[in-house]
């Protein structure tokens, strides 16, 4: 019953309305139609095309860039943040690179990969996990840094060893930050994915949208989008269940500390 309540009826609401009226205009004026299609065509060509004519040749391949990408920056980025979140004078030594690095504008990287990586799944999958690591770096070192140093040389006098510290005191502490930077980074894996593919590849989501666009199959490319719409909806919706079950202790922890 709670979960009824907390429903976003409003926002659900508003959002078919908006999509009711985008019916209505759509039939009402044939001249913005081939720009426009009612959202009835659209979501015809959806059926035909994903479900489930194109999902083994583009669906999976752009969900194994995307994912590929994305745990290879979670997992570097958590490598890397903690020795410098841990560590000063190393943070402040390397920070000039990270700035620099991250500073990068993404599609300026795009040549590198092709050139270097080639037209396959590595440059894509680089390109990636390049781009979400600044994200979960920045926010693991944030997030170590964040914890008070009182506790940690407690645990050190007290002959706590480096691992117990680590998986005990530094990650959970610094958990909360890392999957904010962690949720940041899954919408950039979903961008990184598509802008990837409209470059120098044969199949993926992103691919099949430009083609679409290039060849004026204009309802085509709309069911494409709103292919991309669900996934990133869905992709962050499986995220928060699984931050809320990771971090339920750290709601409780800040809900006794509120009182």
């Amino acid at each position: 019953m709670n979960r009824l309540k907390q429903f976003n009826w409003s926002g659900w609401l508003f959002f078919g309305l908006l999509l009711l009226a985008w019916e209505l205009a759509a039939r009402s004026a044939p001249k913005l139609q081939f720009y426009f299609p009612p959202l009835t065509d659209i979501l015809q060509k959806f059926q035909e095309l994903w479900l489930f004519d194109r999902v083994g040749s583009d669906v999976l391949p752009s969900l194994q860039r995307l994912f590929l990408g994305y745990l290879i920056a979670c997992a570097v980025a958590v490598a890397i943040g903690i020795p410098l979140g841990l560590n000063p004078l190393l943070r402040r030594a390397t920070s000039p690179i990270v700035e620099f690095l991250r500073a990068i504008p993404p599609p300026a990287l795009l040549p590198f990969a092709v050139v270097v990586l080639g037209v396959g799944n590595s440059g894509k999958i680089f390109l990636i996990a390049f781009v979400c690591l600044w994200p979960v770096l920045l926010n693991t070192i944030d997030g170590v840094t964040g914890i008070d140093p009182t506790l940690r040389e407690t645990a050190r006098s007290y002959g706590v060893s480096g691992r117990e510290r680590l998986t005990k005191i530094v990650l959970p502490a610094a958990s909360p930050q890392i999957f904010a930077g962690m949720r940041t980074s899954l919408s950039l894996a979903l961008i990184l994915m598509v802008i990837s593919e409209m470059v120098a590849s044969t199949n993926g989501i992103g691919f099949f949208v430009l083609q679409s666009q290039r060849s004026f199959a204009i309802p085509e490319m709309w069911a494409g989008i709103l292919l991309l719409g669900l996934l990133g909806y869905a992709l962050n919706l499986i995220f928060l269940l699984v931050e809320r079950r990771v971090l339920a202790w750290h709601r409780g922890a800040r809900a006794s500390a509120l009182g």
